[in-house]
């Protein structure tokens, strides 16, 4: 029988090359998965891992796909490290894109470039608010965060249908669910002319520096990651489990807001039904694939955004479904899950357990004496 024991020390050279491993063996199931739908497994891989690469513009729309998981991983590293599960980053990423749509359909003609401002600091707030509601949640009644994160997702996605339908519907869009195009003056700036890599994109990594200083370099960031991992040396310490859940939620939060106003300000330029894009789910990928560390994060970014874009090819060029995406994201995520478990534990086998033979005594009691089972008593002479 086979079963896993607890390794007594951890590789620390593996811990950093599972990601790479889990890569390479993706890799590998995507060829075989290419072999069997019939396409040329050497095309199919450069479809995801050298179109998105080739030229500036892709290059240009490969950042534009990873700003978003960026930003939102950077918020979730932040809960993960806090030991608190907020699985509903798209949620909080709707929710903030209709936050700052409502800002941006404010402005007119007259309006100046302080609209930007508005619309980010709306899509951060509304971020919050969502996770606050989680957070409240957890805190008052000790409701677990996963689950009721993860079904405001399900109200997000219906409030904005519910918006891009009924009152905030372009009156001239031909009835389509939309809202009319936001003015010229809510665009996001751009970074280069004739490529639509915004200034997301340098908040992207202002964030990924941030993080690293309060997560390694504040008490602020070390009384969160204690409390992830040792809740009882926390509250020794005199860290607020309270305070951790409310800045892990309410940073992680903000962050999938941000990402929200930052997707429709920008590449979209209204709200639309399509706005959840999943790159709230995506992004706890990201997280886990970076080691919940601000530099791996970046780089998982933009593994994960090359998958995006390589679905998105498959489809029009291999005429492949869509959904291929989700079948690499999926794969990169449980040959990472098996890759650090077998890193945390190894396999053994294990003898199965001697039997002994009982034995008949007289009138007394059968007794056996296995590991597994106590002697029982024999009865006194006399006894009923």
């Amino acid at each position: 029988m086979l079963k896993l024991e607890p390794r007594p020390q951890l590789s620390r050279f593996w811990s950093y090359g599972s990601p790479i491993l889990a890569l390479l063996i993706t890799v590998l199931i995507g060829m075989v998965l290419f072999a069997l739908l019939g396409k040329d497994p050497v095309r199919g891989l450069a479809v995801f891992f050298w179109e998105p690469i080739k030229s500036g513009y892709a290059l240009g729309e490969l950042m534009v796909k990873a700003t978003p998981l960026l930003i939102i991983a950077l918020g979730l590293a932040v809960c993960f490290r806090s030991n608190v599960w907020n699985i509903g980053a798209e949620g909080q990423f709707v929710f903030g894109a209709i936050a700052a749509g409502g800002v941006a359909l404010l402005a007119d003609k007259t309006t100046g470039s302080w609209i930007v401002a508005a619309i980010l600091a709306a899509g951060i707030l509304g971020g919050m608010v969502w996770a606050g509601i989680v957070a409240f949640l957890r805190d008052k009644f000790n409701a677990n965060e996963i689950l009721v994160s993860l079904m405001l997702v399900y109200v997000a996605v219906l409030l904005l249908g519910y918006m891009v339908y009924g009152p905030w519907k372009d009156p001239q869009g031909y009835n389509f669910p939309q809202t009319k195009t936001f003015e010229a003056v809510t665009q996001i700036p751009r970074l280069l002319k004739g490529s639509r890599v915004s200034i997301g994109l340098l908040i992207a990594l202002a964030g990924s520096a941030a993080l690293w200083i309060f997560l390694f370099r504040t008490r602020a960031g070390f009384a969160q990651q204690v409390g992830g991992l040792a809740p009882a040396a926390a509250r020794y310490a005199g860290f607020s489990a309270r305070r951790a859940v409310w800045i892990a939620l309410l940073t992680s939060g903000g962050a999938a807001g941000l990402a929200g106003a930052l997707e429709v300000a920008g590449p979209i330029g209204q709200l639309t039904p399509y706005v959840p894009a999943g790159y709230g789910f995506a992004a706890i990928i990201v997280a886990f694939v970076g080691r919940l560390h601000p530099v791996g994060m970046i780089f998982s970014a933009i593994l994960m955004s090359m998958f995006y874009i390589g679905g998105e090819l498959a489809q029009s060029r291999l005429g492949l479904p869509k959904s291929l995406t989700g079948v690499f994201q999926g794969l990169l995520l449980f040959t990472l899950l098996a890759c650090d478990t077998l890193i945390a534990y190894r396999i053994s086998r294990k003898s199965a357990p001697k039997t002994v033979a009982a034995t008949a005594s007289g009138t007394g009691s059968l007794q056996a004496s296995t590991p597994l089972t106590a002697p029982v008593a024999r009865p006194t002479e006399g006894a009923a």
